[in-house]
């Protein structure tokens, strides 16, 4: 892989063109991803915010629920943010009727955790490996009830998970795409280039 990893954006739901803004300026190579073929066509993979269960389904509809779990399972560097963590979580603690996940972090999350659309906010977060705090928009964000011995805890906010990292998989409940802060862009970024 050259220094520019072509890195995908889940394209059913969510900040799909504002993940390929930061995903490039982190210096990967950004692309939509709607099908099976796209998606054996990137080095790493980001799964945007939006609503969990629209984006389970959608994956079903457009023949790609499998082959995105078998890509994770096989070793694809993938970072999910807020509805994407749910995605990747191995076991939601209130799934919706018919909800499935892709699993990659041995994680428990909680859906719409930190409340409603309306209860939606902006933090500062410390996380693992960044100097500086980041800043966090959490928008009817989830959180990790508890994480397994292979996860490790890059963020807690009040009191609560807000980042984990397990292998080449990593996750947010919170949205770095909208801040002009591509630093965690910059570290998955990275981990793409050392997993290729």
């Amino acid at each position: 892989m050259s220094s520019t990893p072509v890195i995908g954006v889940l394209a059913l739901q969510g900040d799909v063109r504002e993940h390929c803004t930061a995903l490039a300026a982190a210096g990967a190579a950004a692309r939509p991803v709607r099908r099976p073929e796209e998606l054996t066509a990137v080095d790493g993979l980001v799964l945007p915010g939006g609503e969990s269960t629209t984006i389970s389904k959608l994956a079903v509809l457009f023949g790609l629920l499998d082959p995105l779990r078998e890509r994770i399972r096989s070793g694809l560097p993938v970072y999910g943010t807020c509805a994407g963590m749910i995605l990747l979580a191995d076991k939601i603690l209130d799934p919706r009727s018919g909800q499935e996940t892709l699993g990659g972090i041995d994680m428990i999350v909680r859906r719409n955790a930190f409340g409603r659309q309306n209860e939606s906010f902006e933090a500062a977060v410390e996380v693992k490996g960044l100097a500086d705090p980041v800043h966090g928009v959490f928008i009817r964000a989830p959180w990790v009830e508890s994480v397994g011995a292979g996860a490790e805890v890059l963020a807690e906010h009040g009191g609560h998970i807000v980042a984990v990292r397990q292998g080449n998989a990593l996750a947010t409940s919170f949205h770095p795409e909208l801040t002009g802060d591509h630093r965690l862009h910059g570290l998955f970024a990275d981990l793409v280039r050392a997993a290729g």
